[in-house]
């Protein structure tokens, strides 16, 4: 039987309230595609095909998906093709999960150049777990890690920072030997290090953009503009350390395969977050981490909930999932295979306990993997007739073609 879909989808939201959202705030035009993609997903808008069980005969209409990168509805699909490709990439050791925060002083900057200021994050990010792995007096080897790029926190603010998932070793620098963690599992990198080298190669690249001229400043930032003022941007923001957080190793592949799958295509807010959009007011569930994660209910003004989903919508094209160091897109598959051949003689050290895999991703795997009926569970559905795109919700913005939706 097919799960009840949620009682509260982020399309009603924006259906209802997307043109008063318009009126008082300037949009991107990545931003207005979101808006588009997001009412339309899954709706007639993008048209369709009737499907039929051959075995039970059940039929429904299956209307197409955006496909956009921060709709709530099209993550579990994209979630679970990225994990099986993932899933053979993983190797027998031990793996790391740690945490690259900004400061909150340069959040305003991120928002106003997101292509330059989140892709010097993924840089110094890199080049630090790089550069501290190198070193013998920490492990003396190349490392291999997948870094994944959020900018929100529970509450839907502002909050830019890099998870990483870092195998407990790496290669040696003539790629001859596995070189182990020498701690074990209490900790793999020192924080404290990370965060000191991390905040300035940041710095350095802001530095460095500024003269370039790359970075723009506008409205309250215009003052930015002067070399003296963002210097004393930068004076600030060096003040206290910068959050390096790690966290305990997961153990087993299987256990990094379900961490995957709850971070990689998770987007601001899911729909079963929502839980209510009543006169004009929006209340959604959080965590509220000063509290020690305690699950809370936040309500806030449509239009302004609106504004906080919005910005988190990254520039288009820009990839925020990257893999870095021997694990980088150009050498990954034989540098993987390198790894394996050294590893082959070690046993995996004890495993910690498993994850849960996120039930609609499990769902949807093992729906495709065999295209079958979610009412009867033995048959296939079969396409028996095409539905062509309809004409979409006019919530003020008609600039897109129907079908042709922008999935960055």
């Amino acid at each position: 039987m097919t799960p009840p879909r949620p009682r509260l989808e982020l399309a009603e939201i924006v259906r209802e309230h997307a043109a008063n959202y318009l009126t008082r705030y300037p949009a991107s035009t990545a931003q207005r595609r979101v808006l588009r993609a997001v009412v339309r997903c899954r709706t007639a808008a993008l048209g369709g095909h009737v499907e039929e069980c051959d075995h039970c005969g059940q039929q429904r209409i299956a209307y197409n998906s955006c496909r956009n990168r921060h709709c709530p509805k099209c993550q579990a699909p994209a979630a679970a093709e990225w994990l099986q490709a993932r899933a053979q990439e993983l190797l027998p050791v031990p793996y790391f999960h740690v945490v690259f925060t900004l400061p909150e002083c340069l959040g305003p900057l991120a928002l106003q150049n997101p292509r330059v200021v989140y892709g010097l994050l993924f840089q110094a990010v890199a080049e630090t777990l790089s550069e501290v792995a190198a070193n013998p007096k920490h492990l003396g080897a190349r490392l291999g890690f997948l870094a994944v790029l959020h900018t929100w926190g529970q509450n839907l603010m502002h909050h830019p920072h890099v998870h990483c998932v870092v195998p407990g070793g790496g290669l040696s620098a003539d790629g001859r030997r596995w070189i182990r963690n020498r701690h074990g599992g209490r900790f793999f990198l020192p924080v404290r290090i990370l965060s000191r080298v991390f905040r300035g190669k940041f710095v350095a690249g802001l530095k460095q953009a500024f003269r370039r001229g790359e970075l723009g400043f506008h409205g309250r930032l215009r003052s930015l503009a002067h070399a003296t003022r963002f210097e004393s941007l930068l004076t600030q923001s060096v003040r206290h350390d910068w959050v390096v957080y790690a966290k305990r190793p997961f153990g087993t592949p299987a256990a990094v395969l379900h961490y995957l799958a709850q971070y990689t295509h998770r987007v601001a807010i899911s729909n079963a977050r929502l839980l209510s959009c009543q006169e004009g007011r929006v209340a959604f569930r959080y965590k509220d981490y000063a509290a020690g994660g305690q699950p809370k209910t936040m309500t806030l003004d449509a239009v302004e909930f609106l504004r906080r989903f919005l910005l988190h919508v990254l520039p288009k094209g820009f990839p925020k999932i990257r893999h870095f160091g021997w694990m980088a897109n150009r050498d990954r598959t034989a540098n993987l295979q390198r790894c394996r051949q050294l590893l082959a003689p070690r046993s995996i050290e004890p495993a910690l306990a498993p994850l849960a895999m996120p039930t609609a991703i499990v769902e949807h795997s093992d729906q495709v993997a065999a295209g079958r009926c979610p009412e009867c569970r033995q048959g296939r559905l079969l396409v028996i007739l095409r539905l062509a795109p309809q004409p979409a919700h006019p919530f003020a913005d008609h600039s897109a073609t129907p079908g042709h939706e922008d999935t960055s």
